[in-house]
């Protein structure tokens, strides 16, 4: 009977073997480790963060969140631009799409877009640390962690095993979002000038809701039509789509209905 240390490296084994061979050679696809331990040290900044930052005054860092946010904007757009073109000229179905794993170039441009939307979640941990730095732990919620601690292992998963198929229309609406998430984050930091333009913010969590409802539904039909495209894939995006659903409603509900109501 092999060890629990045994399956792990068994699966490990199996990881490093079954991976899309397009993808492997990309930086931190071909092994889960690095993934695992930036995952490991992104918790370990924010337990030991606050505690660091208790003593200290909070960091002014209005030039390099105008600058982060603004250019997370462009890459948004970049990512957007490269799922609509590269879907429409390749004949993408929104209903049922199989993985292209073939070295095509509208492939390769989907696995290329897929890679960068991965590299783009890794970027956004540096969301939860100007948080850290500007001493607001409140941010610093269940929700805000589970969302970006997760998202890395499930686009790290999504470019290592599925660089394509009908995971192109996750990336599509989500840099749609991120698009217009971002542009109200860079405009904030702007300064308090700025407050009278962003009476919009609560529509903004009504959009990232809309687009987990969408997403549902899309992984949910396909959870029950024949389509060459891995069920346990399909249904760990369910899952998750739905997590999400009662945590952004949860927040929407916190934040815009029960804050009105003691206001009123």
């Amino acid at each position: 009977m092999e060890s629990a240390w045994q399956r792990v490296e068994s699966m490990h084994r199996w990881i490093l073997e079954n991976g899309d061979t397009r993808t492997d050679p990309w930086l931190l696809i071909y092994s889960p480790v690095p993934i695992i331990c930036m995952f490991l040290c992104y918790l370990g900044i924010i337990w030991i963060g606050p505690k660091l930052m208790k003593h200290t005054e909070p960091v002014n860092l209005k030039a390099v969140l105008i600058v982060y946010n603004f250019a997370m904007v462009g890459l948004s757009i970049y990512m957007f631009h490269e799922f609509l073109v590269t879907s429409w000229l390749a004949d993408y179905s929104y209903l049922c799409q199989p993985v292209d794993y073939s070295p095509s170039i509208l492939g390769m441009m989907m696995a290329s877009v897929c890679w960068w939307f991965f590299f783009s979640k890794v970027i956004e941990l540096s969301d939860t640390v100007f948080f850290i730095l500007r001493k607001k732990n409140s941010q610093l919620t269940f929700l805000h962690v589970y969302h970006h601690g997760t998202m890395i292992f499930n686009w790290w998963a999504g470019v290592k095993f599925v660089a394509g198929g009908q995971s192109f229309f996750i990336g599509l609406l989500n840099t749609f979002v991120h698009i217009v998430m971002y542009s109200y984050y860079g405009l904030a930091a702007l300064g308090p000038h700025m407050q009278k333009y962003l009476w919009w913010k609560r529509y903004l969590t009504s959009l990232q809701l809309v687009q987990f409802v969408l997403l549902t539904i899309h992984t949910g039909y396909n959870l029950f039509t024949e389509c060459d495209f891995p069920d346990s894939m399909n249904a760990v995006v369910f899952a998750y789509c739905v997590s999400l659903i009662i945590l952004f409603s949860n927040f929407y509900y916190q934040s815009y209905i029960t804050r009105k109501s003691k206001i009123s």
